[in-house]
């Protein structure tokens, strides 16, 4: 394992003060490290990867100091066209280290929507001529800091890879978040389940949205409605309900997590062009990144109602109460659409979670009439 605190203390030797990008479980105990460290470093998380990698483009311009990127492998496609067409030797030549999570990883068992970009994550980054190392232990810190020298004398982005656990676990003490609501997310699903109609077609994002869904439905044999379940894709949940919604006349209903919201924020603004009468988009919102760490998200700030009505939605809903949310659901469900409902939740999710696996299965049965 790798000393997360020693490895910092490496990264602030070699100048590297400025961090951001996207959270995930492989670099969840940097990030609270991170955190643990605020007052000596600056720290953004954002919205996507490729913002991400903009961001410290900035950061280097201003500060002639290289910013550290990290990011879950299946972000790197959203990071790909900043890199490409702006910080490589061919272009601008912006020195950048980017801390990469290796989920699916060849020899480790890992859920099937990693296992292609897993094989081929060292392919992706010589192709994209970054030069990389993997990280084990603190055995690889001079490696790293060649590395790092290597950035620095030739202006080039290079990439560190780390599989899960292999951080030490941070001492940062746990932030308790979000005391604003008393609803679980399992209150949302079983309210949607209870009061869909039978032909209904369901999306639901990538982490807990769609597990709770999909073991919520088995547990409680629930009938009305049709799931996909987006078990990759984070950001992509809207952009494949507008496009069913569009060509099809049932109702279509989006439940969608907070990061995947603002992750490819700009998909809905299409709504304005189709006005479409299907469909209904439920934010959950717990203002983080749940599934991987519960790392913070910044969304609490934002005016969803008047930014709901600028998007095109006609009707807007909203309740952080467990008292309401059956009656609020239900007039959703009925109203003529785009309907947008923000629904303030805990965290906190169903004991022994478990994963969706025949996605064959779950496609044929969605897309059956």
């Amino acid at each position: 394992m790798i000393n997360t605190e020693k490895f910092l203390k490496l990264l602030f030797k070699k100048k590297i003060k400025f961090f951001c990008g996207v959270p995930d479980r492989c670099t969840n105990e940097l990030c609270n490290e991170l955190i643990r460290n605020k007052k000596k470093i600056e720290n953004i998380v954002t919205a996507n990867e490729g913002i991400g990698v903009s961001i410290g483009l900035g950061y280097y311009l201003a500060k002639k100091q290289i910013p550290c990127i990290y990011m879950q492998n299946s972000g790197l496609g959203n990071a790909t066209d900043p890199l490409t067409n702006l910080c490589s030797q061919e272009v601008y030549k912006i020195p950048m280290i980017l801390i990469i999570g290796w989920r699916g990883a060849p020899g480790i068992k890992d859920e099937p929507q990693h296992n292609i970009q897993g094989r081929i994550l060292k392919r992706t980054l010589r192709s994209l001529q970054i030069n990389h190392m993997e990280i084990k232990n603190n055995s690889d810190f001079p490696r790293i800091i060649k590395l790092i020298n290597f950035a620095k004398i030739n202006s080039r982005c290079v990439a560190l890879i780390v599989k899960p656990k292999v951080f030490k676990k941070s001492k940062l003490k746990k932030i308790k978040f979000r005391k604003k609501s008393n609803i679980l997310r399992k209150d949302v699903i079983n309210s949607v389940l209870k009061n869909t109609k039978k032909n209904t077609k369901i999306f639901a994002s990538v982490g807990y949205n769609s597990r709770e869904l999909f073991q919520i439905r088995s547990e409680n044999n629930y009938k009305n409605g049709k799931d996909f379940l987006l078990v990759g894709g984070m950001g992509h949940t809207a952009a494949a309900s507008l496009g069913l919604s569009k060509f099809i006349k049932n109702n279509v209903l989006c439940i969608d997590g907070d990061g995947s919201f603002i992750m490819h924020l700009g998909t809905l603004t299409i709504m304005n062009n189709y006005k479409l009468k299907n469909f209904k988009y439920i934010l959950v919102d717990n203002e983080s990144h749940e599934s991987i760490g519960d790392q913070s998200i910044n969304i609490k700030n934002i005016n969803i109602n008047k930014l709901s009505h600028s998007l095109g939605f006609k009707k807007f809903y909203y309740t952080s109460n467990k008292n309401n949310l059956e009656n609020l659901m239900k007039k959703f469900l009925k109203s003529n659409g785009p309907s947008f409902f923000h629904i303030k939740i805990q965290t906190g999710t169903l004991p022994n979670l478990i994963r969706p696996k025949n996605f064959s299965k779950i496609k044929e049965f969605f897309m059956k009439n």
